[in-house]
C-alpha cells in the first residue's frame, strides 16, 4: 500500500441520522475526514489533476452520501462512505471518520468518533 495520504478532514454537515427517532427528526451536526491512501508521485511530477483524486470530487461524494440517506448508526455511514470512495476513485486504501456532536448519551459528552480503515479488497461488489 502507498504511504503517499490525502487527507481531508472536518467536513461538516447537518444531517438526520441516529437511532433514536427525535435525533433523526431534529437533525444535528456530523464531522467526517477522509483519508486517501494512494501514489501521488505521478501528481507531483506533473502538477496535474489529471494524476491525482480531486479533492472536490470526493468532498461531493461524501456529501451525497451523507445526505442520501437518514442512518441509524455512524458505522453505517461511514461504511457506505468508505465503499463509495473506494468504487470512485483510485486509491489503494480509504480511512474514514464521522465525528457526531451533541450525542444524548445522558451526560457531557464533546463528540462520539467512529473509524474504519479499509482497502480495495474490501471493496463490496
Amino acid at each position: 500500500m502507498s504511504r503517499d495520504v490525502i487527507r481531508m478532514t472536518n467536513m461538516s454537515f447537518y444531517g438526520h441520522h441516529g437511532v433514536d427517532d427525535s435525533e433523526r427528526e431534529l437533525g444535528g451536526r456530523f464531522s467526517l475526514d477522509v483519508e486517501l491512501y494512494c501514489d501521488l508521485r505521478a501528481a507531483g511530477r506533473s502538477d496535474s489533476l489529471h494524476d491525482t483524486v480531486d479533492y472536490k470530487a470526493v468532498y461531493e461524494l461524501v456529501r451525497q452520501v451523507e445526505a442520501g440517506c437518514n442512518y441509524k448508526l455512524l458505522e453505517a455511514l461511514v461504511h457506505d462512505v468508505a465503499q463509495a470512495v473506494l468504487s470512485r476513485f483510485v486509491v489503494d486504501a480509504v480511512t474514514v471518520r464521522a465525528r457526531k456532536q451533541s450525542v444524548p448519551l445522558g451526560g457531557l459528552i464533546d463528540h462520539t468518533e467512529i473509524e474504519i480503515h479499509r482497502t480495495r479488497s474490501d471493496l463490496e461488489t
